[in-house]
């Protein structure tokens, strides 16, 4: 709402979020915490500096701060005008209400540089929404040099934890957590994805919350590109966190007329933990980002680790109907399927089937999956081009690259250029014939290397803006792939995690977490990957990785915790392991509208727990080394019920669950599942 011309107060269910222009004139965040009833929050501060080092701007914790004048922490903004001036100094100009939020407009004191902040509320995720829009009305170009999305400010006087996800490929998602000193800390990606490096989430705490309590602000940036964020506590005991696309190799000339965009960033508080923290950016992607948000994901069969490159019409469709068998729902044909791709150094770029795998073309697989009553999917990877290809052959220009310099080769292959318009469509009149052509309901679209020698010969404006507009290309085609065919689900996968992001999850409905399958390796990656992302978009696959040390229940459990998949090699599982794989595909699709679409509480380490969102049933699946009990105690449950839990003779009241726990004895290494069922009403 807005309560003046000066000072806006934007509130969600249970949070607030206020900002003003101080008696300086500069735009200043002032409160950020629980809701106050009756509405009585702070004004924006006030401030004459500190001695002769430190301005205003140095001190105050400003909404979107400038480069320019005696501001030397972490600005939002740095340009330079036509005249060789880099100094920005804006002043406010307008403040209007909007449905949902709010717009702030302002303007350089001299140059003709304009500025709109859009914050955008979303109450019932008691989450901001936050992007800028730099607009050149004049008739100069301004290059612009960094545009962060938004900088959130926390209660100032207090000591913070930053928690991040880091990695690496076949290691993602790590939880970290470590205190915030005096000073900046840079998380990045500079390799044109998100990165298996670190993931563009966020959490801070003062360091005494936890899973079920304590203060917590987080977010994250909807983008799939390089980005960064500056965690900076001051020397004046405030501490801020930029978000945004990356400055470093960044410029982007904005002509007379033009406008720049910044990609969204989101944020959210909570009095009530991390494990809260998490839901409410579950419950925000499922209902607001996924195209098929409520969707309940099939079963699927990928079959990469049974025939690798070796793929062809006989061995796929014996791969089926033993996926059939088993109840899988959707069989994908991996890597290998597509012109002259009978290894990892050719074909990539070519998306037309083999002629020697496939005579017939994809039809008569895709019929024989369809009869088996399972969807057909396709793994593609898009973005990438060999040397040995035809498309290749034809535009060797069309990949990222400088004309002096020989391009680097990563798995044999090199990047396409997506910023240009001619490589968006080709790509999208290839896919687009290929979906088709065939009765495609799933699509793997995979990218396995990061950017080298990013030139843009003949790039229409600064040459390192392609960092940005390929990421825009990238959405581009995949918009009006969407657009065009509505029900394909889509999923992300960079090598696994490179490419897990607010951003891509407009248009992708899962993401490959890891190409690390092993069952013990993925507790920590789906541990760390839960902490922002639901289950309903995590695709896990059953495979041989450490079948000789872990059984086959406790690897479907592990898989169970998401989007439930296969990967293993069908031909080399006996006829035992094939039908305890068809038990646990079963009891999995009995429970996956709870797993994917429920309430998800980390209730001790390697111990989670699903809540269907009335409270009614539940899952919760444990896993153990041999002589260590689990011990839980569960949680969100409605107090006055009785609930019975699987493998338990007694009711309780979910009181009883909640405070006295519940023993899980397990003598080896394995899983277990328990079903809970609320057995008496309200």
């Amino acid at each position: 709402m807005d309560t003046g011309p000066r000072y806006w107060i934007l509130e969600t269910d249970r949070s607030a979020y206020t900002f003003g222009i101080n008696a300086q004139g500069l735009l200043v965040h002032a409160y950020w915490g629980q809701r106050r009833p009756a509405g009585d929050y702070p004004l924006p501060a006030e401030s004459t500096g500190w001695a002769s080092f430190n301005g205003p701007a140095q001190i105050l914790p400003e909404e979107y701060p400038a480069y320019g004048g005696m501001g030397f922490h972490e600005p939002c903004l740095k340009a330079t005008f036509v005249d060789g001036v880099r100094d920005v100094l804006l002043e406010f100009v307008s403040g209007a209400s909007v449905e949902n939020g709010v717009d702030i407009h302002l303007r350089d004191a001299h140059y003709p540089l304009l500025v709109t902040l859009r914050y955008r509320v979303h109450p019932r995720y008691d989450l901001i929404e936050r992007w800028a829009e730099i607009t050149n009305p004049g008739s100069q170009p301004v290059l612009l040099e960094r545009v962060f999305s938004a900088q959130w400010h926390v209660p100032a006087g207090r000591s913070y934890h930053l928690s991040h996800l880091t990695g690496r490929w076949n290691d993602e998602f790590h939880l970290v957590r470590e205190p915030l000193t005096t000073g900046v800390k840079v998380l990045e990606s500079r390799r044109i994805t998100s990165s298996h490096h670190h993931n563009p989430w966020f959490r801070l705490d003062d360091g005494s919350a936890t899973e079920t309590a304590g203060e917590v602000w987080f977010g994250g940036l909807q983008w799939s590109g390089n980005w960064k964020l500056a965690a900076e506590v001051t020397n004046f005991e405030t501490t801020r966190t930029s978000l945004g696309i990356n400055d470093w190799d960044f410029a982007w000339k904005l002509s007379p007329g033009e406008t720049f965009i910044t990609p969204a960033a989101i944020a959210g508080y909570t009095p009530d933990g991390f494990g809260a923290a998490s839901r409410i950016l579950h419950d925000f992607i499922r209902a607001e980002l996924l195209p098929h948000g409520q969707v309940l994901h099939k079963v699927l069969y990928n079959s990469w680790e049974a025939t690798l490159f070796a793929v062809d019409e006989q061995s796929q469709a014996r791969l089926a109907e033993m996926s059939a068998e088993m109840g899988v729902e959707l069989f994908v044909v991996d890597d290998g399927w597509f012109h002259r791709r009978n290894h990892d150094a050719a074909g990539l770029g070519d998306w037309r089937p083999d002629q020697s795998k496939f005579p017939d073309g994809l039809g008569p697989l895709i019929h024989t999956v369809n009869r088996l009553g399972m969807d057909f999917g396709l793994w593609i990877e898009p973005e990438m081009v060999n040397p040995d290809s035809d498309l290749y052959r034809a535009h060797p220009d069309w990949i990222l690259h400088y004309p002096t310099r020989v391009p680097t080769l990563a798995r044999n292959q090199m990047i396409l250029n997506l910023a240009r318009a001619d490589v968006q469509e080709y790509l999208i009149e290839t896919i687009d014939r290929l979906l088709v052509e065939n009765n495609i309901s799933f699509i793997k679209w995979d990218m396995n290397r990061n950017a080298s020698e990013p030139g843009w010969p003949g790039a229409p404006g600064d040459p390192r803006e392609v960092w940005v507009r390929y990421v825009q290309g990238l959405y581009r085609v995949w918009g009006e792939l969407r657009r065009r065919h509505p029900s394909v689900v889509w999923q992300s996968c960079s090598g696994g995690g490179g490419r897990a992001d607010l951003g891509i999850l407009r248009y992708a409905d899962q993401v490959w977490p890891s190409d690390n399958t092993h069952a013990l390796a993925r507790l920590q990656i789906q541990h760390g990957f839960s902490q922002a992302y639901p289950a309903n978009i995590m695709e896990a696959w059953v495979t041989d990785a450490g079948r000789e040390q872990i059984p086959l229940a406790f690897r479907f459990h592990v898989s169970m915790c998401g989007c439930l998949g296969i990967g293993g090699n069908l031909p080399s599982w006996s006829a035992g392991e094939r039908s305890e794989a068809a038990h646990w595909i079963a009891r999995y699709k009995d429970l996956r509208g709870v797993i994917q679409q429920g309430d998800q509480y980390r209730v001790a380490e390697n111990a989670i727990q699903y809540l269907s969102k009335d409270r009614s049933r539940g899952v919760l699946i444990a896993f153990g080394r041999p002589g260590a009990p689990v011990e839980v105690r569960l949680r969100g449950l409605e107090p006055d019920w009785l609930y019975s839990i699987e493998g338990f003779e007694s009711q309780k009241s979910g009181a009883e669950w909640m405070v006295g726990g519940a023993a899980l004895p397990l003598a080896n290494l394995e899983s277990t599942l328990r079903e809970i069922i609320a057995l008496t009403g309200r």
